[in-house]
């Protein structure tokens, strides 16, 4: 009897499953090399005294002092805020906006990375209040303090020192 023909609710077709036996193929037919079943390797495990990832920083061995920079996650952000703050106010020379957005994105993120966090739009606001650009006109001469900022890492690190040095 097929498993086809037997009445519904019959279980011989589960009972001759269960008593068939599967086994491999036989070794006189031929395999291609690609089908053979290679034998495996275990792989190690790594020993105690492995070094560990070379690009994390630990937290007490971070380096301080003059040009050193604070880091901090998502300090790129900070832009990103800067530029938002940037589209709000309104420059009396369009070539300064890169280096006033730049001044607010450096403050914030110095800001944000004295606790070991990433910028927020608050700090970015405080860094906007802190160089005195809360009126939505910038004048050239405001932005005169930040002239070449956004174009030179050596100014960006001096900038950041000077204003965490002076309270500013």
């Amino acid at each position: 009897m097929s498993a086809r023909s037997t009445p519904r609710g019959s279980h011989t077709c589960d009972a001759a499953l269960d008593k068939v036996e599967f086994v491999s193929q036989p070794s006189f037919v031929p395999v291609s090399q690609s089908a053979e079943v290679r034998p495996t390797y275990p792989t190690p495990t790594p020993e105690i005294g492995r070094a560990k990832k070379p690009g994390l920083l630990g937290a007490p061995n971070v380096r301080r002092g003059l040009n050193q920079g604070t880091p901090a996650p998502g300090e790129g952000y900070a832009y990103t805020l800067a530029r938002r703050l940037g589209d709000e106010m309104t420059f009396e020379n369009p070539h300064d906006r890169a280096d006033v957005e730049c001044a607010i994105a450096l403050l914030a993120a110095e800001r944000a990375s004295v606790i070991g966090r990433g910028p927020t739009l608050e700090d970015a606001q405080l860094a906007r209040a802190r160089l005195g650009l809360n009126t939505e006109l910038v004048t050239h001469d405001q932005a005169a303090e930040f002239a070449g900022l956004a174009h030179s890492y050596v100014a960006q690190r001096r900038f950041v020192d000077v204003m965490t040095t002076d309270g500013h």
